[in-house]
């Protein structure tokens, strides 16, 4: 039997580490705080509109800032110095000194880098109304015509379609277990309605407000939300998204995010070894030539391997430390790179990409950190300009987003999904992130960004360079971020 891995037990072997954090530690230096009040607060080079923006806070975020104002351009108020580095404008909108309010209170749940998702998400099954605040029962009713034979239809469904499919996902954050959805339904209690939001509109977050309207637009197919709260009106429980507004949860479909992970090198695993692609790997037995199986090999299970390989019936298999073989069509072999580029000769931090073989390495300069599997551009090794593939070349990252919302209006393909987790752009629109949608790593999928499981999309996120501020949403334009080398 080969030596077959499992995943470690944990993914994220260093903390979660932030740029600056000595200045940052300096209580002196930063004794007050700015809290954002716009759904980008953006954080200046100098206290200047016009300078370069370093990054931004999301609304509802607080950052320790400096005692002073300091006047400048651009800003209808003052700036401050925030910490670690840079300006944030002080006006009406977009940011204040005021730590209690209204979006900040609002807010106040900010995104869980303990779990393997930042926020609760959903993926939107049956389209329907988008709330700007909690509706009543009457006012869902007249806004959904037919729903309470939905509802019903829902409540008795057992399958992912239904109540009975991870309905306590949505009580994340809860500390009183209620009662089930069809006894809240049938008894309309309402409860665990948040104070900010208790019989009126929330504080404007979102752009699609208008007024006091209460619907303010419909969902459409491959819509995906990210939830920071839950709360039950007339027995209905409704999703509250990031940007506070509401979304029935029995119109989505809850969405925990695959539990694979990669592998640390050397702890996990070491070179050469094999990550298993897809499922239906068997590892072989050989005598006079012939293969005969010996057993089932688990999907993205990790496999030593002596380094030996052979052709069987035209096919590459390689050999395991036990002397069995596996073979090419459903596993990557992973050597390491031979020869060192220069960047990690000089110590950076870099990631090596196979769109072939579906492995992403992670360099601490010369040496090997991290292996995992990717999902690359469906095309494959098409031609990026063309189709769905993914750019090769040489890149740095120059924008890291803790969560952002990606889209697509082409006929067909339309997509939303809001604030998809770790994102790292290192060209144009190409970025490795998270994918909370699908489990396919290992197989090319996506439109063209580098698709990672949520756990991987997060180590390297706080891995790389340039590193995410505490209490930033994003740092962006950076001249000295990890290299990216994405290659056959």
């Amino acid at each position: 039997m080969p030596v077959v891995l499992a995943a470690s037990a944990s993914a994220d072997p260093s903390p979660f580490t932030v740029a600056g954090a000595k200045a940052a530690g300096d209580t002196s230096k930063f004794p007050s705080i700015v809290a954002a009040m716009a759904w980008e607060t953006r954080v200046f080079e100098t206290p200047s509109t016009a300078s370069r923006i370093l990054g931004y806070l999301r609304a509802g975020a607080t950052v320790a800032a400096g005692g002073d104002p300091v006047p400048g351009d651009g800003c209808k108020g003052t700036f401050r110095a925030v910490a670690p580095v840079g300006y944030v404008c002080i006006e009406a909108g977009n940011a204040t000194l005021d730590a209690d309010a209204p979006v900040v209170h609002a807010l106040g749940r900010r995104p869980d880098l303990g779990e393997r998702l930042p926020y609760m998400y959903g993926i939107v099954r049956r389209n329907g109304p988008i709330y700007a605040r909690l509706p009543s029962r009457a006012e869902a009713e007249a806004a959904e015509p037919g729903l309470e034979g939905r509802v019903q239809s829902w409540l008795s469904d057992g399958t992912d379609d239904g109540a009975g499919f991870r309905n306590d996902y949505w009580l994340r954050g809860k500390t009183e277990v209620p009662p089930t959805p069809l006894v809240l339904w049938q008894t309309q209690q309402t409860r665990e309605v948040p104070d900010w939001i208790d019989r009126r509109f929330p504080p404007v977050v979102s752009p699609l407000r208008h007024g006091e309207d209460l619907v303010v637009g419909t969902t459409k197919n491959h819509n995906g939300f990210a939830l920071v709260d839950t709360a039950v009106v007339d027995g209905r429980r409704y999703g509250i998204t990031t940007d506070l507004l509401v979304y029935p949860v029995d119109r989505m479909r809850p969405i925990e995010g695959s539990a694979f992970h990669g592998y640390r090198i050397p702890d996990d695993v070491d070179f050469p070894f094999a990550l298993v692609r897809r499922e239906g790997a068997v590892a072989y037995t050989v005598h006079k030539g012939v293969l005969s199986k010996a057993h089932d090999v688990a999907r993205r299970s990790a496999i030593r391997l002596t380094g030996k390989q052979r052709f069987f019936d035209g096919v590459l298999h390689f050999q395991t430390t036990d002397g069995l073989y596996v073979s090419d069509r459903f596993v990557s072999r992973v050597d390491g790179v031979k020869h060192m580029p220069k960047w990690a000769k000089e110590g950076n931090r870099w990631i090596d990409v196979s769109i072939a073989k579906q492995v992403l390495l992670a360099y601490d300069g010369t040496k090997p950190a991290y292996a995992t599997l990717v999902s690359s551009g469906e095309a494959g090794l098409g031609d990026p300009e063309t189709s769905k593939s993914t750019v090769q070349g040489i890149f740095r990252i120059h924008t890291k987003h803790l969560t952002t919302t990606m889209n697509s209006d082409v006929v067909g393909e339309e997509f939303e999904l809001k604030d998809i987790p770790y994102v790292q752009y290192f060209q144009d629109s190409y970025a490795l992130h998270a994918a909370y949608w699908h489990d396919d790593f290992g197989t090319p999928r996506s439109h063209g960004c580098i698709n990672l499981a949520p756990e991987d999309a997060k180590w390297l996120f706080q891995w790389t360079e340039p590193q995410l501020p505490k209490g930033w949403h994003g740092v962006r334009k950076s001249l000295s971020g990890s290299v990216v080398f994405v290659h056959p």
